[in-house]
C-alpha cells in the first residue's frame, strides 16, 4: 500500500519563518480606514523588482493608486455591472494596477514557439513577491482579476503599449479570516519521477 506523501511531524512543528508566512497569508477583502505608508508600498514593490523573469525581460510595471478621489473614480468604473463582485476593493486604501510591457523575443516569439504566455508567469512571480512582502509588513492583499480592463485603461489613460493583467488590493485589516486554508494534500499534487506514481 502506498505511503501517504506528507511532511513529517517534526517538519510541521518546526516550520521556517517563510513557511509560517505562507501558512498565515490570506486573501483579505475587508480593510480598515488607515492609509498605507508609501515606504511600505515601496518595500513591497522593491521585492517585486527583484523577481526573476523570462530572459530577464522584467515586463512588470506597477501603477499605484493611493489618491482617494482617483481610486474612488477608478473603482466606480471598473467594478460596476458584472464586475461588482470585486467591489470589496473599493475599501482598500491602495490598489496596484499590474501592467506588462511585452518583450518581442521573450514574450511574443516565446509564445509562438512554446505556446506559453511567459509574461503572465513573470507577472505572477513578481506579484506574489508583493503579496508575501506585504504579509510580512502586516498588510493584507488580494489578487483581483475580475474587473473592466477597458474602463481601467480609459480612466487611467494607460497607453496601448501596456497590457493590463491584474489588480492587487492592499491595506491594513482588523483580523484575518480564521478558517483554515482548503488545500489539496501533497500526494494529490506531487509525483516523483512518473506522472500518477504514488510514493512507496
Amino acid at each position: 500500500m502506498p505511503t501517504r506523501l506528507k511532511l513529517s511531524k517534526s517538519m510541521k512543528n518546526n516550520r521556517t519563518p517563510f513557511q509560517k508566512l505562507v501558512q498565515e497569508r490570506r486573501s483579505i477583502r475587508r480593510y480598515i480606514e488607515r492609509p498605507v505608508e508609501r515606504e511600505k508600498i515601496l518595500v513591497c514593490l522593491e521585492a517585486a523588482r527583484l523577481a526573476p523573469s523570462a530572459d530577464n525581460a522584467q515586463p512588470w510595471r506597477f501603477l499605484v493608486l493611493d489618491d482617494a478621489d482617483l481610486k474612488q473614480r477608478f473603482c466606480d468604473e471598473v467594478f460596476s455591472g458584472i464586475y461588482s463582485v470585486s467591489k470589496f476593493a473599493k475599501k482598500a486604501p491602495v490598489l496596484i494596477v499590474i501592467l506588462a510591457r511585452l518583450n518581442i523575443i521573450a514574450h511574443r516569439v516565446g509564445k509562438q514557439i512554446q505556446n506559453i504566455h511567459f509574461h503572465l508567469l513573470d507577472i505572477g512571480i513578481a506579484g506574489e513577491h508583493i503579496v508575501l512582502q506585504a504579509e510580512e509588513l502586516g498588510l493584507g492583499t488580494c489578487w483581483i482579476g475580475w474587473f473592466n480592463t477597458r474602463k481601467a485603461r480609459k480612466v487611467l489613460k494607460i497607453p496601448r503599449g501596456y497590457k493590463i493583467t491584474s489588480l492587487l488590493s492592499m491595506g491594513y485589516y482588523e483580523q484575518k479570516p480564521s478558517k483554515l486554508k482548503k488545500r489539496k494534500e501533497l500526494d494529490e499534487v506531487v509525483w516523483f519521477n512518473e506522472i500518477g506514481r504514488k510514493m512507496n
